[in-house]
C-alpha cells in the first residue's frame, strides 16, 4: 500500500481537482492507496470539499484536522503517523508536480533506496511553467544557504513531492522539531544524518501562481528555521 498525504491550508479553490486527479491515477495503478488530507486549520471551506470527495470521488480519502493552523512540518508528520501503506508520499495539495511522477520515485525506493525527493533542479528536472524572476533568485539565495549550513549535496531540497520507505519515514518523524517551513530540510538532514539512502530524483514541475508562502513576512521566518536545524544539530538533537 501506498499512503498519500496531502497537507492542506486554505486550498478550497483547487483541492477537488487535485484529489480527482491523484484517485484517478491510482484506481490504475499496482497499489493498493489511501489518501489522507490533513486540514491545517484553514478558514475557508477546504474541509467540505474533501467531505465531498470522500462521497463522490473515493472512500480512500480520509481527513485529519489539526484543529488550528500548526505548519506544514505539522501535517506531514500527523499524516505519516496515520499513514498504513509501506511507501508514504506527500505531495504539495496544487500538484505542481504531477502525482504520474510517483512513479519515478517508486522506481528508486524498488532499487534500494530509502528515499526519493523530487527535483526541480537537475538537468533532466522538465519545468514547465518557471517562477516569476524574483523566487527563482530567491529560492536560489535559500538553497545556497541550505548547501551551506547544512546539507550541501542537494541541489533542491523545496520541492514538495517525497517518498519514503515507512521505516525511514517513522525513523525521521519522531525525532523531526520543525513544523512550518524548513520542515523537509530537516528531514533530509535527519536522514542522512542516520544512515538512509536519498536519491534525488528530476520531476515535471510547474509554477502554480497561487502560493501561500509570502516572501517578505515567511522569507526571514525560513531563515530562522534553518538557524533552528543547525543549533540543533550541534547540540545533539538528532540522536
Amino acid at each position: 500500500m501506498i499512503s498519500i498525504v496531502v497537507p492542506v491550508f486554505n486550498e478550497e479553490l483547487r483541492l477537488y481537482q487535485s484529489l480527482e486527479n491523484i484517485c484517478s491515477y491510482f484506481k490504475w495503478s499496482e497499489f493498493d492507496y489511501e489518501i489522507i488530507v490533513v486540514d491545517d486549520g484553514s478558514v475557508d471551506n477546504s474541509a467540505g470539499v474533501v467531505k465531498s470527495s470522500i462521497e463522490k470521488l473515493d472512500k480512500n480519502i480520509h481527513l485529519i484536522r489539526n484543529g488550528r493552523n500548526r505548519g506544514k512540518g505539522y501535517s506531514v508528520k500527523t499524516g505519516f503517523l496515520h499513514g498504513k501503506g509501506r511507501y508514504l508520499l506527500f505531495t504539495d495539495a496544487d500538484l505542481s508536480t504531477p502525482i504520474v511522477q510517483v512513479e519515478k520515485l517508486l522506481i528508486q525506493l524498488k532499487t534500494g533506496y530509502d528515499i526519493a525527493i523530487g527535483s526541480r533542479a537537475l538537468k533532466e528536472s522538465d519545468i514547465q511553467v518557471c517562477q516569476p524572476v524574483y523566487r527563482q533568485i530567491m529560492g536560489k539565495i535559500f538553497n545556497l544557504l541550505v548547501r551551506v549550513l547544512i546539507l550541501p549535496d542537494f541541489k533542491d531540497t523545496q520541492c514538495g513531492f517525497k517518498l519514503f520507505t515507512r521505516e525511514a519515514a517513522l525513523a525521521i518523524i519522531r525525532r523531526q522539531k520543525i513544523e512550518r517551513f524548513c520542515f523537509d530540510v530537516e528531514m533530509l538532514y535527519i536522514a542522512r544524518k542516520h544512515g538512509y539512502r536519498v536519491k534525488e530524483v528530476p520531476v515535471e514541475w510547474r509554477d502554480d501562481p497561487i502560493r501561500n508562502i509570502r516572501l517578505m513576512k515567511d522569507g526571514p521566518k525560513m531563515i530562522v528555521d534553518l538557524a533552528r536545524i543547525k543549533r540543533f544539530a550541534l547540540q545533539g538533537g538528532y540522536k
